[in-house]
C-alpha cells in the first residue's frame, strides 16, 4: 500500500511486496480453513478468488500502475489455484493419458508466457490480466504431473533444484548482487556482448548468497524455533499420522 501511494521503493526493499501478500494469506487462511472446512464452500471460495485475479490487476487498479502488479487480490487467485490443485490431488488419481496431457499443456503455458511474453503482450493477455493466471494454471499443472508420478529429477538438474530450495533466501537477497553487477557493468560501458555473462553471474552469485543466507541464518533459525515450540516427544506418532493422512 506505501508503494501504490507513493512510488515504487528502492530494490532491496521492493522485493517485500511480494511477502506481504503471502502473509494475508498466513493470517487468514486457517481462518477460513477452520469456518469452511474443505468442502464445497471453501472450493466455492478459492474459485472466486481465481476469477477475481484478472479483474484486480486490471480493473480495480484504476490506472496505479504499482495495484496492478502487486495488489492483494490480484495475487490470491495463483495462491488459490495452488490450494486447488492440492485439495484436487488428495482426492483423485489422474490416468496416465491425463497425467500425459497435464505435462504437454502445463509445459507449453509455461513457455508460452514466460518465453514469448512480447508476443503474450500483443495477445492482449496482460491488458486483461490473464497473462498470470495462466502462469498459475501451467505451474499448478505441471505441480500436479510431478506430485502423482512421485518425478526426481535427474543429478545434472541438482544444481537448479537447490536454487529451488533456496528460494526465498535468493530473492530476498538477490538485488545486492545485481546492483552490484550492473554497476560493474556500467563502469565498464555498458558492454552489449557481456550482457549474458552479466545474467550467469548474477545468477551464480545470487544463488551462492541465497546458499550462504540460508546455512548460517535461516536454517539455524528455523532448527531453534521448531525446537523450541516442538511437541512433547511422546505425542510424536501421532504427529506422524496427521502428516500422513
Amino acid at each position: 500500500m506505501l508503494e501504490a501511494r507513493s512510488g515504487y521503493l528502492p530494490g532491496s526493499w521492493d522485493i517485500l511486496w511480494s511477502l506481504s501478500v503471502e502473509e494475508i494469506f498466513y493470517l487468514f487462511f486457517p481462518l477460513v480453513a477452520r469456518f469452511l472446512g474443505r468442502g464445497k464452500m471453501l472450493i466455492v471460495l478459492l474459485l472466486g478468488l481465481v476469477v477475481m485475479g484478472p479483474f484486480a490487476r486490471t480493473v480495480l487498479t484504476h490506472g496505479n500502475e504499482v495495484w496492478k502488479e502487486y495488489s492483494y487480490l490480484g495475487g490470491m487467485d495463483a495462491i488459490a489455484l495452488g490450494c486447488l490443485t492440492a485439495l484436487l490431488l488428495s482426492r483423485f488419481r489422474f490416468s496416465c493419458r491425463a497425467v500425459w496431457i497435464l505435462a504437454i499443456v502445463g509445459s507449453a503455458l509455461l513457455i508460452l508466457i514466460l518465453g514469448f511474453s512480447i508476443r503474450v503482450e500483443a495477445w492482449g493477455l496482460a491488458r486483461s490480466g490473464l497473462d498470470m493466471t495462466i502462469l498459475a494454471v501451467g505451474t499448478c499443472m505441471v505441480i500436479a504431473v510431478v506430485t502423482q508420478t512421485k518425478w526426481r529429477s535427474p543429478r545434472f538438474m541438482n544444481p537448479l533444484l537447490n536454487l529451488g530450495q533456496r528460494s526465498y533466501e535468493v530473492y530476498l537477497t538477490h538485488m545486492f548482487i545485481v546492483f552490484g553487477l550492473f554497476q560493474l557493468f556500467v563502469l565498464a560501458g555498458k558492454p552489449m556482448s557481456a550482457v549474458p555473462a552479466l545474467f550467469l553471474a548474477v545468477i551464480f552469485l545470487a544463488g551462492l548468497l541465497g546458499e550462504v543466507v540460508a546455512r548460517f541464518y535461516s536454517e539455524p533459525m528455523n532448527q531453534f524455533i521448531r525446537q523450541r515450540y516442538s511437541q512433547p516427544e511422546g505425542d510424536a506418532p501421532h504427529l506422524q499420522s496427521l502428516v500422513e493422512q
